[in-house]
This record gives C-alpha cells, structure tokens and sequence, in this order.
C-alpha cells in the first residue's frame, strides 16, 4: 500500500546546517563497460561498490599452513570489514565484552601485517544491551572508508570520526543516539561523496547526512521515519546523463536522493518488507537491483533516475528470490548471492529469472551461516561462512564449488565482507586479520 504520511516517512524536506546554508559505475564482466584494474579498496565492497577484483590472481586453496601470508591478532571482536589504502589495511574493533568501552580504528602494515597505529574513542554511553543480534555481530560493524588523505569510521551512537592517516583524530560529530524498535545495533558504512562524507544513521536518528570532509559540518539532512530497519549502506550511481544520485532501500520502498542536496528525486514502492541489510547494487544503463528485507520478500530490478512515484513506470522486473543479509554480486549479466543459510543463488540480471540454487557443501547448521557478502576475483567468485570457512565458487552461471577453505586455528566469527588489492585478500575474524596471497 502507498505511504500517505510524506512528511514522516520519506525524505521530501532537507534540513541544512547554519554553516552549511551558504562512480562512472563500473561492473565487471559487462562488455560494454570498461575494465576494473586492481587498485585500493577504500570503502564497502571497494571501488565503485562493484565487489570485484576482475585481474586478480588469487590462490585458489588456503588454510592454517598455506597461502596465509601474515596474519595479525586483533585487540577487540568487530564485523566490518577491512579497507586497503595504499600500504595499509586498516579496521575496526569495540573493547568490552558485553559493554563497549571504546571503539578501535587500527592500521596495519599491509606487506607483514604489523600494527603502525591504533586510535580509540570512548563509547558513548548507554549502548543497546548486548543481547540478541547484537551478540551475534557486536558494536563495531560500520566498515571505515577513506579518500586516501583521511580515514572515516562510523561508531554508531559513538558518532562519525574522521582521522588522517597517521591515526590523529581531526573531527567527532554526533549523529543521534536513539535505538531502533529492536534495538540491533548499526550496520550501514560510511560513503564519501566530493567533498562529504555521508552516513545512513537510520538507527541512530532515522536520517542520512552528509558531512564536510574537512570540517565535520553537516552539509543535509534527509529524515524520514521509514528509514527504521533500513540497515544498508548507500550506494552511489553515475547515471548516463551525467548526474549522481544516492540510493537506498527502505521497507516497502527504493529512493533516489540527490547527494548534493539530499532531497528526495523519486521513490519506487515495493514488497520488500522487515529490515533492508542488503546495500543496491548498480548496474549499466541505469538499472539498480534492490534485495532484501525477509528473504520471502523477494527482488527487484529498477532504472534509476527517474522522478516522482516511478512505482508503474520503472521497476524492470520483480522476482520471488532474494538474500538476506549479503549483497548480491553483479557480473557478466548475472547475479550471485548466498542467503543467510547457505544456498547459492544465480540469476539473469536481464530477466530476474533464476540459473541455479544449490547448496553449498559442508556448511555448518543450525543460526545464520553467512552475514558477509561475496566478491569476485578473476574469474572466481568467493564468499566467507561465519563458522564454516571461505567457498570459492566459479563466476559462470553454472553452479560449480572450486574449492572449501578453512582456517581451522581460529574458532572465532568470521562476519566480514573481504579486501581485495593487487592478487592480495584482507578478510577479518572475531579474532585476527589475515593476509592471504600466493606471493
């Protein structure tokens, strides 16, 4: 059903601060779009948010005694995952076991894994309790993004901090400090924008912001109550007229924002329903695909750019398949995904129609087996279980398991989406960083 309360549950007033009132898109595998060379990985899902790595050359089998380059023990637990900015991989963690006292950005040397720094910041009290899904991915889940002269991190009710990359703090800025109605914590990572730096702080004050780079100031201000549950990060689209716009799923809606404003350009209705932990993922010719919410909720292909309700004019195709957690990745005309349980999804991105479901071998039961997202490297794509280890399985759209790696020496939670940089994987555990490399 249509939302009729406007002004409560999408974001058609921005709100601007005193002080502020003065990715060509690039998909692997697509023909007609250019090639992805390896580079840093400074943000979610790395360059342009594409999950891909399409030259790298990786190992294909890797466990406790092969193929593990270094790996790095971590002070605190922590579900982001790690960035790659020229020689250095940086992550964070929370300290305190089932009360955060402090929140870790750490930087480590990226050809042997030592720690060059480490800057905290107190948490801000009280936290959401540590129960329920906030025992199964803690308080430090935002991954970082950088722009290669600083380094943000989004700390939840702790604030958005910005660093340089030396690890001295230049800015803290409070983003709200509310709970959701189930009280889960943040998820969403941080984007940078130009010259700003935006966060979804739907669960900290039901808005998207955008804040000055250099200052902290904040820029917009999009609120919308619907934006409870919408636990994604935003994804950034070039359209082929030239324009960007900022996307998001909310529940029962997709919206299109002008960054440099955050006003709200269109909306188109749908039945994803429940949390939206999925981030968009943008495709050629200005097409967007939009998973999540329950998994019964299904899926959505949308052309982006359009103005107004674009609910009858421009939503491709709908299917019943769906992840829930991970966001699907996008290449050579198909996408792939694993849901929360563990079963392999392929399908036509032309069509939504499904290649393959097929489960995976030897996925431990019982919970939610995976919460990281997969990534393409070469011609291979790769997806870390929680407690089950890493699969790779080939980037075709027929359902092949090359292999089923394991890091057997550490029983810790493995939440994170991978790194890629130069035939190189970053992945984190509860526990350790790893470097994994055949170099």
């Amino acid at each position: 059903m249509p939302m009729t309360n406007f002004s409560n549950q999408r974001p058609w007033v921005m709100t601007r601060s005193i002080a502020s009132c003065l990715c060509s898109v690039i998909v692997a595998g697509w023909a007609a779009s250019p090639v992805v060379v390896a580079e840093d990985w400074r943000q979610f899902l790395g360059p342009r948010a594409a999950a891909a790595a399409p030259q790298a050359k990786l190992p294909l089998v890797w466990n406790d005694d092969q193929n593990i380059l270094w790996k790095a023990r971590l002070p605190g637990a922590g579900s982001s995952s790690p960035i790659v900015v020229d020689d250095k991989v940086l992550a964070t963690v929370y300290r305190g076991d089932s009360t955060p006292t402090a929140r870790e950005l750490l930087c480590f040397d990226r050809h042997d894994g030592r720690l060059l720094w480490s800057a905290s910041v107190d948490a801000k009290q009280p936290e959401d309790p540590y129960r329920g899904y906030i025992t199964e991915h803690g308080y430090a889940s935002s991954t970082p993004v950088s722009d290669g002269q600083q380094v943000f991190a989004f700390f939840g009710k702790s604030g958005v901090v910005a660093f340089d990359m030396q690890g001295n703090q230049q800015w803290q800025v409070d983003v709200g400090s509310e709970s959701s109605n189930r009280q889960w914590g943040s998820a969403a990572s941080l984007i940078v924008y130009q010259d700003t730096v935006i966060v979804n702080a739907s669960e900290e004050s039901q808005s998207i912001r955008a804040l000055d780079k250099a200052t902290g100031e904040e820029r917009w201000k999009a609120e919308a109550g619907s934006l409870e549950l919408a636990y994604g990060t935003p994804t950034l689209v070039e359209l082929t007229d030239g324009r960007t716009e900022l996307v998001i799923g909310v529940p029962g809606e997709v919206w299109g924002l002008n960054p440099d404003t955050g006003k709200l350009n269109w909306y188109a209705e749908t039945r994803l329903t429940g949390n939206i932990c999925p981030s968009i993922v943008a495709g050629p010719q200005d097409v967007i695909y939009v998973f999540g919410g329950y998994r019964s909720s299904g899926s959505h292909a949308i052309r982006a750019g359009g103005s107004g309700d674009v609910s009858q004019t421009h939503v491709l195709w709908t299917s019943r398949n769906s992840s829930y957690v991970a966001t699907p990745l996008l290449h050579a005309g198909h996408l792939y995904w694993i849901d929360d349980r563990g079963l392999a999804f392929c399908a036509n991105a032309d069509t939504g129609d499904l290649v393959y479901r097929e489960r995976l071998d030897d996925v431990q039961s019982g919970g939610r087996p995976f919460y990281g997202s997969p990534v393409l490297a070469g011609d291979r794509w790769i997806v870390f279980s929680r407690r089950s280890g890493a699969f790779v399985l080939s980037a075709k759209p027929e359902f092949e398991q090359l292999a089923h790696n394991i890091l057997s020496a550490d029983e810790s939670d493995f939440n994170a989406t991978p790194a890629l940089s130069e035939d190189t994987l970053f992945i984190r555990s509860n526990e350790h960083l790893y470097c994994i490399s055949s170099k």
